[in-house]
């Protein structure tokens, strides 16, 4: 039987669904609430309503009972809603009682057939549950309200009254279940002595293994709780699985024939880390330590600082720079090579304090030395380069053109060449053919195109006969670039505050490459040097690579002293010069820690000046 319940109505039962629902699953599901509220809206049937509830969570039975319930609660709302006289019908409340206390005759008519319990005992079940019914109903009771003319005051008395029954049947429900749970069951029956003036609680007897027994001596089985929620009943199916897959991995270790004791097996489970406490004092010395270190950072920026101020730091540094005392004593020899000759013995001075030299020696001429070429000359004399102006240029192309024009002729005078065809264009071809080109002017127009067609093909035949392939183009570039270098290398030595920019490190090493050029790059603490070796033309170019085209100031340097203000870095021509010959191969960086180790670096190329220079421009800034 379908009821028929307004939008407004399936609204106002709302909330008493919820609750209803609540307590027959015992959790909250909002969906069931809405596809109820659906139903009573759109006017179902109880059956229908069973199907719909089945279809989507619950179990058949379960929805059958839930739909029964929800259709008496929206009986009972719009027999309220509807203002029917509670006098001809019973009252929901009377209705309620009625049906619970047939259900716990039921229920106590089922535990009497199921236990052999006394009929004392029963009895007392029966009138202690009575009363704890009576005591809840007068505690819940409330005085019948006057009634009103206002339909609002109706229906507010109507639903506390409502909320009322369901609370009374709420505490009703929870004391028939502890009336019927298993405790009772286990209880023997003990007849009544006349001593006996009360009845004790029965006491929980253990045996030695912690199991429940009862005064005879049987064990008891306590009622286990199973769980209702779906999180739960994963979590012991999840346990349940772990059990059974230990159970079944220690079988099958157990089954292996060849089987090593010395092999561990990796398990899944993570195993549980042991504590690992620490020696007393530990973090104690870790922080002193911390503390020495500080205040040793921060004398040694309070000495810096002061050296600054006076200038001590830049003398120590020069000193470094200065090399020691028994690299400049050398030997001094008594007599140098160049008086040797015009000396009268192996001394300057005689035994009488006095210089002695050969008189027959020196002679009013002077002796000159020879002079030898430099290294630097070439061998062959250089011509300076005469270049013509370009009037002069258009001369000489002129007369070169006439005098092969005039070999031409002179081939042709002597019949060693064909005379040429006229040179037929569209514009000259009725001066040139005359009567021929009136007779058929279409087929002389197809002549002169054909020879003008030739005449082109030529052209571009001869253009790209002297056009260059492309590996001779790049010989061409390579030999532009390259230079001569076997009379002496140009040198060029720059200094950097701060490399660290990996886009300025792949900027000098690219072109120092492209450019075909040799050095080093050194990379020390505030110092990082670059040589490059190469002609005078690929200095040129890396020079205003260095100075001009990369934008140092971009990168601004971080001084580890909070004091110091951060700086923008540069980069400043050391030195520039010849050389005799190549020191270096390509272009490689290399990372030194302190400034010996860069020394040395160069030292091994035997060019260990070029540091030196770089280092006391940087003490001199």
């Amino acid at each position: 039987m379908a009821l028929q319940i307004s939008k407004k109505e399936v609204e106002d039962i709302k909330p008493y669904l919820e609750k209803t629902v609540t307590k027959f699953l015992g959790f909250r599901e909002p969906t069931i609430v809405t596809t109820l509220m659906h139903c009573f809206s759109s006017g179902y049937d109880k059956y229908k309503t069973a199907d719909r509830l089945r279809s989507s969570i619950l179990d058949p039975g379960k929805a059958a009972s839930l739909t029964d319930k929800a259709f008496d609660l929206a009986k009972g709302m719009t027999m309220k809603n509807n203002n029917i006289s509670l006098t001809n019908k019973r009252s929901i409340k009377a209705e309620y009682e009625e049906n619970i206390s047939k259900r716990i005759k039921k229920e106590e008519l089922i535990t009497i057939k199921d236990e052999n319990l006394s009929i004392g005992q029963i009895k007392d079940m029966m009138v202690n549950a009575q009363k704890m019914i009576e005591e809840r109903k007068k505690a819940l009771s409330i005085p019948s309200l006057p009634k009103s003319s206002n339909n609002k005051d109706k229906k507010h008395q109507l639903t506390t009254d409502f909320e009322k029954q369901a609370k009374i049947a709420q505490l009703q429900a929870q004391i028939q279940k502890k009336l019927a749970s298993g405790l009772i069951k286990t209880v023997p029956s003990v007849p009544k002595t006349l001593n006996s003036s009360s009845e004790k609680p029965t006491p929980l007897i253990l045996d030695n293994e912690g199991r429940t027994i009862d005064i005879t001596g049987k064990e008891v089985q306590l009622t286990q709780v199973i769980p209702t929620l779906k999180a739960n009943i994963r979590a012991k199916k999840r346990e349940e699985f772990k059990q059974t897959f230990t159970d079944k991995t220690a079988d099958d270790s157990s089954d292996i024939k060849f089987y090593d004791p010395r092999l561990t097996m990796k398990t899944n489970i993570r195993t549980k880390r042991s504590l690992k406490f620490h020696e007393p004092g530990k973090f104690q010395q870790i922080a002193d330590r911390l503390r020495m270190k500080a205040q040793l950072e921060k004398l040694q920026n309070e000495i810096s600082q002061i050296a600054r101020k006076t200038g001590i730091s830049s003398v120590t540094k020069m000193a470094l720079l200065v090399p020691k005392e028994e690299q400049l004593t050398e030997h001094c020899p008594d007599v140098e090579w160049w008086d040797s000759v015009i000396l009268d013995g192996t001394t300057y001075l005689s035994e009488s304090g006095e210089v002695q030299f050969k008189r027959s020696n020196i002679t009013h001429l002077v002796e000159h030395p020879l002079q030898m070429r430099p290294p630097s000359d070439p061998l062959k004399p250089v011509f300076m380069p005469v270049f013509l102006t370009k009037k002069e240029r258009k001369k000489l192309r002129r007369q070169n053109r006439r005098e092969t024009w005039k070999e031409e002729q002179e081939k042709i005078r002597l019949g060693l060449e064909p005379p040429a065809e006229p040179k037929l264009r569209i514009s000259n071809l009725m001066r040139v053919l005359g009567t021929e080109a009136v007779q058929d002017p279409t087929k002389m127009e197809s002549h002169v195109r054909a020879q003008m067609a030739k005449r082109q093909k030529a052209h571009e035949e001869a253009n790209a006969s002297r056009r260059l392939n492309p590996e001779q183009r790049r010989e061409k570039k390579i030999k532009k670039l390259q230079e001569d270098t076997s009379l002496g290398v140009n040198v060029a030595i720059y200094r950097i505050k701060d490399l660290s920019n990996p886009a300025k490190k792949f900027k000098i090493e690219t072109n120092s490459k492209q450019l075909f050029m040799t050095g080093c790059v050194i990379l020390c603490k505030d110092c990082n040097v670059v040589i490059v070796e190469g002609g005078p033309k690929q200095q040129k170019k890396y020079k205003r690579l260095m100075l001009h085209r990369m934008k140092w100031e971009d990168d601004i340097i971080k001084t580890k002293d909070e004091f110091e203000p951060k700086s923008n870095n540069k980069c400043t021509l050391v030195w520039e010069g010849m050389s005799k010959q190549r020191n270096f191969g390509e272009i490689k960086f290399k990372v030194c820690a302190s400034e010996k180790l860069a020394r040395e670096q160069l030292k091994k190329h035997g060019v260990e000046h070029y540091w030196d220079l770089a280092y006391s421009d940087l003490i001199m800034d």
